[in-house]
């Protein structure tokens, strides 16, 4: 077995970790960039054992210690099942994935010296690795990223009874874990406190490729998806309507940029790119966003006494060019299970200067997309109230402020007037696109004063040095005292 000491030394280079994820492991950045952190930073050997769906980033799959190990994918529920056989599911489903985690924890994968999982899904991952880590008696660590139990009561009700017993198998396994990571201080108290755990604060950080974007970059990546920014979900919309222009026909042209020659320029009249990532999942309200976007597109037709008789083309090349207030495009990213509801919403809005787009990016387009972008939203409110979005932390790393919901941790992230600004209501976000926006590109002070307090923070602290104080303490000593 592996180790050095209890204080968190060298782990020696023949040692071995599984990375555990019930979860797609392409849409699990933080345990992606653990895995690379255990093979370049620890030296060991990692085996990542999670479901497949959407590709990991490129220095996973190209780095020769790591091996992914895809386990075949739950089917989604059909919706033509009657609701009485439902509760079965709630039974049935864990049950089959207990097994499968079994069969590669225990079989498939070589023993490691130690498994870190992934929390949530609680059950049955944290008792298949228990079971595994003392099969093979290896360690044990959990990191926690949010509660389990608390998104299980998003759907079923807090008083629910399948709550309550998900509540104490995620608290008993979670007790007799050898070690424990979270996300924040303010869910290591509430370990500490009400669980009896105690567990290392991991912050998020970005890993090396979250970086602002070239001019280069920008360009090369608005020329892939420059098609699919042009095409609308209704008839028309104020990025479809290029009025009296031929950029459509120059590839060297998009909506935010031109090439002549070697030379590139962001065009004067270019829309505000704002971009937000999700899952689609209840604990998101989108809405918010979509109401806001409707005030913002409401409130500058006021203020600049948009007349609604004005002939349709002449009104959308007025649009076009800005007029103290610039078009927004919002890019929508991720996958989940209300996407499509929400992209039918987004078909029936009317408006004139905002559009929407939703699309799924390949992981090295995303951090250039987030550092091409001018301004981050965060729909994300945590069912726990503990844990921070992950988004977030990516954005500030591309160095891109964010809008972010308020709620009762997420200054820990965010400081407001520094690298972001809190919301609480579609109106009072509204509010600050009319603020930042006003008089963008040129002016809109607010919005480079935001920008560059994040360029300011982002070079100070990253996953690379925050894992090697954090993390890799804890894992040495925990491998340690398993093999002692």
């Amino acid at each position: 077995m592996s180790g050095s000491g209890e204080s968190g030394g060298r782990i020696r280079h023949s040692g071995r970790a599984a990375v555990v994820v019930l979860g797609d492991i392409g849409r699990s950045p933080r345990m992606q960039y653990h895995a690379l952190s255990l093979a370049r930073q620890a030296h060991l050997e990692v085996d990542i054992v999670a479901y497949g769906g959407s590709d990991p980033h490129s220095a996973l799959k190209e780095h020769k210690s790591v091996h992914i190990h895809e386990m075949t994918q739950w089917p989604s529920n059909p919706r033509s099942l009657p609701r009485i056989l439902r509760p079965l599911l709630l039974i049935f489903k864990p049950l089959v994935q207990f097994l499968m985690l079994l069969w590669y924890l225990c079989v498939k994968i070589p023993a490691p010296d130690v498994f870190i999982v992934q929390n949530p899904p609680s059950v049955p991952t944290l008792v298949a690795v228990k079971l595994a880590s003392w099969i093979r008696r290896s360690a044990f660590i959990i990191d926690w990223h949010n509660f389990g139990y608390t998104l299980l009561a998003l759907s079923l009700g807090r008083n629910s009874r399948f709550v309550a017993l998900y509540h104490w198998i995620e608290k008993h396994f979670g007790k007799v874990a050898n070690g424990s990571l979270c996300v924040t201080k303010a869910m290591q108290h509430e370990l500490a406190q009400n669980w009896g755990i105690s567990a290392t604060v991991l912050y998020d950080q970005p890993p090396e490729f979250f970086r602002p974007a070239s001019l280069e970059e920008k360009h090369k990546l608005f020329c892939r998806i420059d098609k699919s920014l042009r095409t609308p979900y209704s008839l028309q919309d104020c990025l479809s309507n290029e009025v009296l222009t031929t950029d459509n026909d120059n590839p060297n042209v998009t909506l935010f940029t031109t090439q002549t020659g070697s030379d590139i320029s962001l065009k004067w009249n270019r829309p505000a790119l704002i971009v937000s990532s999700t899952s689609w999942t209840p604990d998101e309200d989108f809405s918010i966003l979509l109401e806001a976007a409707l005030m913002y597109d409401r409130r500058v037709s006021a203020l600049l006494n948009e007349d609604d008789l004005k002939r349709e083309e002449v009104l959308w090349q007025e649009i076009k060019g800005g007029k103290q207030y610039p078009r927004l495009l919002f890019i929508i990213t991720g996958k989940g299970p209300e996407k499509e509801k929400y992209e039918q919403k987004i078909a029936k809005l009317n408006l004139k200067r905002v559009a929407f787009r939703t699309m799924w990016l390949a992981p090295e387009d995303y951090p250039l997309l987030l550092g091409s972008a001018d301004l981050g939203v965060c729909l994300h409110t945590s069912s726990s109230g503990l844990d921070l979005p992950m988004k977030v932390v990516d954005m500030f790393g591309c160095g891109l402020p964010v809008c972010a919901v308020s709620y009762s941790c997420i200054n820990e992230l965010v400081e407001v007037d520094k690298n972001g600004l809190l919301f609480s209501s579609s109106s009072e976000l509204a509010d600050q696109f009319l603020m930042l926006f006003k008089g963008f590109p040129g002016e809109s002070d607010e919005l480079k004063s935001l920008r560059q307090g994040v360029l300011a923070s982002r070079s100070s602290v990253n996953w690379a040095t925050e894992w090697e104080e954090n993390a890799k303490p804890l894992i040495s000593r925990v491998i340690f005292e398993n093999s002692s």
